[in-house]
């Protein structure tokens, strides 16, 4: 075979393949919004490979070739739904990244609820209730620890700016502090890492009571009183104005 040959043999496979790739990647879309579909029609506990292909029009073993069980497609729902709401926050961070620490980590905050409203069905599966019989791997980890990471490194510019104030630890607490900080921020004091994880899961909280019911007939005007609510969460951590 010539030269000629060869080439034209190779750019007719390298073609081929990048079809199949493109149609690969069109497919998988298909299945997450369906299966997004899914859950926002029936929940997670009831997420089934076999309707998910009925909507799309496939057999269920074609669908396997893309996800070869319910768990696998949920784990690629969640990791998608983690890194839509990590860079939904780390775009609103963008914006203000000359501001003090207080209002970048306000934005943060207000960027979590942004999303969450905007996306309930998808904020239900991450952080709403378990869904039976699923185990999250640890390929999840790393989207999971982005909104995480955003608000440790807003503390961790204050703490080397000499912004940041300290709060008493109890005693009891000490050791569980040490060992929470080696994990998650070393150069942090002990008495923040202690605070930033309460505070982190005080902003969940918030955001699940807003977008599952529990504040109907408590809290009208839920947005200054979000505000209010994160901003003494900063406090607490040890961002002052």
């Amino acid at each position: 075979m010539n030269t000629a040959n060869t080439a034209n043999t190779a750019n007719t496979a390298n073609t081929a393949k990048g079809a199949r790739a493109r149609a690969r990647t069109e497919i998988t879309a298909a299945i997450k919004e369906a299966a997004r579909g899914q859950l926002a029609a029936e929940g997670a506990a009831k997420l089934s490979l076999r309707a998910v292909a009925r909507e799309l029009g496939m057999v269920s073993s074609a669908l396997y070739r893309y996800f070869p069980s319910r768990d696998d497609l949920l784990t690629a729902l969640i990791i998608d739904a983690y890194d839509s709401l990590g860079a939904a926050a780390e775009q609103a961070h963008q914006a203000v990244a000359d501001a003090t620490p207080l209002e970048r980590w306000t934005t943060v905050c207000e960027a979590v609820r942004g999303w969450a409203l905007a996306h309930p069905h998808e904020y239900a599966l991450i952080y709403g209730s378990p869904v039976p019989g699923y185990s999250a791997p640890q390929t999840t980890v790393p989207a999971a620890a982005r909104v995480g990471l955003l608000l440790i490194g807003i503390v961790r510019d204050a703490h080397e700016q000499g912004r940041l104030t300290g709060h008493a630890l109890p005693a009891e607490l000490r050791r569980e502090a040490e060992r929470m900080t080696a994990d998650l921020a070393p150069d942090l004091p002990p008495e923040t890492v202690t605070a930033l994880v309460a505070a982190w899961a005080q902003l969940y909280g918030l955001v699940g009571f807003e977008l599952f019911g529990q504040f109907n007939r408590v809290v009208e005007d839920r947005e200054p009183f979000f505000r209010h609510a994160v901003v003494r969460l900063a406090h607490g951590v040890g961002l002052e104005p």
